[in-house]
């Protein structure tokens, strides 16, 4: 995981398996470079397929920005954790980290494209929904 200081949206990828949000997360910074503040996250506690609530936590801190994060997940498990992680975050912060329904490679990579150029979370969050069917 890596951060960038700026005062652009945050990034989260967050994928059952490890190597997607990694990969996810290695397009993004191929794209945009360290435009935005990026994370990912991926796998259980144990290592195997899932997503945990802790490491989520853990990527919006490192993503963290004033001007929020916008989390893009894989499958239902990975949302459902991020919406857990986001309700155990300091009430100040809750309001400004959003999960983007929107496929996780594509998403991320609009998403953190938009976020480089200065626009706000809710910009991000639709131009990344854009591409849901």
């Amino acid at each position: 995981m890596r951060n960038s200081n700026s005062g652009h949206v945050g990034i989260v990828i967050v994928s059952h398996s490890p190597k997607i949000a990694e990969g996810a997360a290695d397009m993004v910074r191929q794209m945009v470079g360290d435009a935005v503040p990026l994370a990912w996250t991926g796998g259980d506690v144990d290592g195997g397929l899932g997503t945990n609530v802790a490491g989520i936590l853990e990527a919006i801190e490192t993503a963290w920005s004033p001007a929020g994060v916008a989390i893009l997940v894989d499958l239902g498990g990975a949302e459902t954790n991020s919406e857990m992680a986001i309700e155990l975050l300091p009430e100040e912060r809750q309001g400004r980290v959003v999960v983007c329904n929107a496929p996780i490679v594509e998403g991320a990579v609009v998403a953190a494209t938009e976020a480089s150029g200065g626009s706000s979370l809710e910009v991000v969050r639709a131009t990344a929904e854009e591409l849901s069917p």
